[in-house]
């Protein structure tokens, strides 16, 4: 049974990734701790398909806007993480994205509602207007009940919009607020 921590006693912070000592999280421990919270190997969630290793893992967090890592206050641990980047270039570079990953022993815990809400706080620190969810997979039903609670709305659906690691394909449903 995973602890509740959006406790505060339990959740130290949710930390930039630039702010931390890259040795700690580029070790092959916290490689795979990060691979572990990371959802790319389920092929179920993320869009991308590659796993990271040190040097890609450091180049990817980089070049985000920002990359936020929850951390249990008690154990040390990461339990969750974020990137935000813009969602477009331009006229529409007001627009953010975002995405999240909950290590799996910690869902139940509420990082994914500390996750967004910090990053909606940093996204307007850095000048964004909007958040943007492109690509939510239907059956993702914890995280769009947590986004609708947050006051996103739903776009529409896409039907078959997201490939699965087996090779069928799921509806999306983008999000804005």
């Amino acid at each position: 049974t995973p602890k509740d921590l959006s406790d505060p006693q339990h959740v130290a912070a949710v930390l930039g990734y630039d702010d931390l000592d890259e040795d700690s999280v580029m070790t092959p421990l916290g490689l795979r701790t990060l691979s572990r919270v990371s959802v790319v190997r389920d092929g179920v969630a993320f869009p991308q398909t590659e796993l990271l290793d040190a040097q890609s893992g450091h180049a990817f967090f980089m070049s985000q806007s920002f990359t936020g890592i929850a951390y249990d206050a008690q154990s040390g641990e990461i339990v969750g993480l974020y990137i935000l980047h813009p969602n477009n270039v331009g006229r529409c570079g007001h627009i953010a994205n975002a995405s999240y990953a909950v290590k799996g022993t910690a869902r139940g815990g509420h990082i994914g509602e500390a996750l967004v809400k910090d990053s909606l706080a940093q996204a307007k620190a850095l000048g964004f207007r909007i958040m943007q969810f492109n690509a939510v997979v239907a059956f993702n039903t914890h995280a769009r009940h947590l986004y609708e609670r947050l006051g996103f709305t739903q776009l529409g659906t896409i039907p078959g919009g997201f490939r699965l690691d087996d090779g069928t394909y799921a509806d999306i449903c983008p999000y804005y607020k």
